[in-house]
């Protein structure tokens, strides 16, 4: 393959249960036709496929960059409050240390919860940090939530603890998924500028991401239906319910260095990183 200018970091295979839809097997094959040296495995909360995908891929002369999309609990209610939900960061495994630490976080995910979902605390992540790059989680991470609700110095705050924790090791992490009317998600366009101000004056890279769940956009449909077995709602229901978009699906190098062509560097970071695991 010749030199790679975008790695995949961020995908869904189908041990994402009820999420993801990529199948393990094939995605040496997706690599090779998008000319990739190297992938990311990223499913949430678990690293059920951590063996067959490093398996099959370093059989085809794939790279496999262990991950997980790990949820965080980022802003702990007040007593009295209503427990808020976790938002995910993503862990990339550097090599064995940091393969073990991801290990013990997958654990911390699911002891001691008394029936609140999967989560880690920061202070978890601070204690098992080691030999993991981090990604900042997106639009839907921990920081963006928070720009999300116009809480820009607790974000600031967090980034910055981020920051302390892997130290050289963190990404502002960016996407875009546009509609048919090529605009980004109202997530999206609510962070990235928060998130690039950021980046610039904490002196951190940038990485963009696509978070990906299927591999063709043809795939769409189905695997909007997926989302609505798992939660337990309906395809044309009018209430709102979780919803990904056609561009959820495992994108070219050219048609993501398109879609960046503004920040180079973010995509640049990719192949940056994949090197550095």
């Amino acid at each position: 393959m010749s030199d790679p200018r975008f790695i995949h970091l961020r995908l869904h295979s189908q041990y994402s249960l009820l999420e993801g839809a990529v199948p393990v097997k094939k995605l040496p094959a997706m690599c090779e036709v998008a000319k990739m040296p190297a992938v990311a495995l990223t499913d949430t909360n678990n690293m059920f496929a951590a063996l067959e995908f490093s398996v099959t891929a370093k059989d085809a002369g794939v790279q496999p960059i262990v991950g997980c999309q790990i949820d965080v609990a980022y802003d702990p209610a007040q007593p009295g409050e209503k427990p808020r939900d976790p938002a995910a960061v993503v862990l990339l495994a550097q090599n064995e240390r940091g393969y073990e630490n991801l290990m013990k976080l997958n654990s911390c995910l699911y002891l001691d919860k008394h029936g609140a979902l999967p989560q880690v605390t920061v202070d978890e992540l601070a204690q098992y940090s080691d030999g993991l790059i981090c990604l900042s989680g997106g639009p839907d991470g921990p920081v963006g939530k928070l720009l999300q609700s116009a809480q820009e110095p607790k974000a600031q705050a967090l980034m910055q603890r981020l920051a302390d924790i892997y130290p050289d090791r963190l990404y502002v992490e960016l996407q875009r998924h546009p509609g048919e009317g090529g605009q980004c998600t109202e997530a999206e366009r609510a962070t990235e500028r928060g998130f690039v101000e950021m980046a610039y004056a904490m002196d951190l890279p940038l990485v963009a991401t696509n978070d990906v769940h299927f591999p063709k956009p043809n795939m769409f449909e189905a695997h909007d239906a997926l989302l609505c077995i798992a939660d337990g709602a309906y395809v044309d229901q009018q209430e709102p319910r979780r919803r990904l978009t056609p561009q959820h699906y495992f994108k070219s190098q050219e048609e993501m260095i398109t879609l960046f062509a503004d920040l180079p560097e973010a995509v640049e970071n990719t192949v940056e990183i994949a090197r550095r695991c």
